[in-house]
């Protein structure tokens, strides 16, 4: 772990690798092709809440459907994650895994291109193997930040990423804006237009990936004479290690507790933001697109203020209001009217302000609340798989609640009831940590 933040060139590296992933985050998981998905697997009535469609022999709620795939791809991005970072750790290659999943992932934007309504399976495919390799990729861009920025400037570093991140994702946004709004200018379909910007995502990802590798450093190895059969499995016994360790580090356990259960509504939101807009409340696409790009507008001061915030109180105080500020959110979510453009505008408006905050504020809090130690990959990949367990429940009771119930509005409100637990476990660490530098300061 770094004591000493690393040179401007080496952040602005690291970060610039949020900048061009994000764009999979914003076009592929958040605005075109959730729009896209929907238009290709719908009936085209606008009266039609639920359209199905049928795989591999079973009849799906297209959107459940959707949920369900991803939430496969989140299952195996938490299992492979503890044997890439064996591996990284053991061979001091982060950087080669860096490189592998983020051309994986851009490869498999690129390649749908060529989904339509013909080739479900193909679709959903590509939407999970891009899935892994963005999340994959992640375990490793995260694991770099206490090797680049002391603990001091974590936060500041962290909200950087995000915001970088927020900033190249829009504008390549806007670009695909442009191919969606004007196609016949461009002598192509909307659909045609849908499909071009997939590709152009994974160009931008994988272009903008090769710009951050350069400039990140080099890991140092672990070394030994361990076996390859030891190494696949020391990621697993890696985190059981810092499961035992956690059992020293009370604050940092329920901290993780506490990520565990608000982290299933933050990323389910995030996921199933845009097919519940067109779905359940039949926002336009144009609008659910306008909508996503005022929340990535939103989000880079939103990021900011919540560091800010932290600062002036504390890590804990700062998430704390947050996540109560959530609970907000899905009542209002709720409640939205049918066809109610501007107020799902203004919903917008709130959700951004706070969704890169929280998302950048749990990452460095964790960073800071880690014990002192060279494996930051282990750490960072406990952190992962309880992040990608907690989409992967997410996800699914979203998905499951709404086929048994008929409505997503339904699945919002477990959202609730997921934000409201993580509070309360927050509090309660937010307690024994007061608790415990009183007793060092008596």
């Amino acid at each position: 772990m770094s004591t000493q933040t690393a040179s401007k060139k080496v952040i602005n590296g690291w970060a610039m690798y949020d900048w061009g992933n994000s764009a999979y985050n914003l076009v592929i998981t958040s605005t075109i092709f959730p729009a896209y998905y929907e238009a290709v697997t719908g009936d085209g009535n606008d009266k039609t809440i639920n359209d199905t469609v049928v795989l591999f022999g079973r009849e799906f709620v297209n959107t459940s459907l959707y949920n369900y795939a991803l939430a496969v791809a989140f299952i195996i991005v938490a299992l492979l994650s503890p044997i890439l970072s064996s591996i990284a750790d053991y061979k001091g290659n982060k950087k080669q895994f860096l490189f592998f999943f983020c051309t994986l992932g851009s490869i498999a934007c690129s390649a749908m291109y060529f989904y339509d309504k013909t080739n479900l399976a193909f679709g959903l495919a590509c939407l999970i193997i891009a899935c892994i390799g963005f999340w994959s990729s992640l375990v490793f861009y995260n694991s770099f930040l206490p090797e680049i920025a002391a603990p001091d400037d974590r936060d500041k570093v962290s909200a950087k990423g995000f915001a970088m991140g927020y900033t190249g994702s829009m504008i390549l946004q806007v670009i695909c804006f442009v191919f969606v709004l004007s196609p016949d200018s461009f002598g192509i379909t909307v659909g045609k237009a849908s499909q071009l910007s997939f590709l152009l995502v994974g160009i931008w990802w994988w272009g903008f990936g090769q710009f951050a590798l350069k400039r990140l450093p080099k890991s140092v190895p672990a070394g030994g004479s361990k076996s390859s059969k030891q190494i696949l499995a020391g990621g697993y016994k890696e985190l059981n290690k810092v499961w035992q360790q956690l059992k020293s580090l009370p604050v940092l356990r329920r901290f993780l507790f506490s990520f565990f259960f608000y982290n299933m509504g933050v990323q389910t939101v995030m996921l199933v933001a845009t097919l519940y807009g067109k779905s359940e409340l039949n926002i336009p696409t144009m609008n659910l697109i306008i909508a996503i790009l005022i929340i990535q507008l939103i989000a880079i001061p939103g990021a900011f203020t919540i560091a800010w915030l932290s600062k002036k109180t504390s890590n804990f105080t700062a998430l704390m209001i947050t996540i109560v500020l959530w609970i907000i959110l899905c009542v209002i979510g709720y409640l939205l009217p049918r066809d109610g453009i501007n107020e799902f505008y203004g919903l917008a408006v709130l959700v951004g302000f706070i969704m890169g905050g929280i998302q950048a504020l749990s990452r460095s809090t964790y960073a800071k609340l880690m014990p002192e130690t060279t494996d930051t990959t282990s750490y960072f990949s406990f952190y992962d798989v309880t992040e990608k367990v907690s989409i992967v429940v997410g996800m699914f009771s979203f998905g499951y609640i709404n086929e048994i119930s008929g409505s997503q509005r339904n699945s919002v409100l477990v959202l609730e009831i997921f934000f409201i637990i993580g509070l309360f476990i927050l509090i309660s660490a937010n307690q024994l940590q007061s608790k415990k530098k009183y007793n060092e300061i008596i």
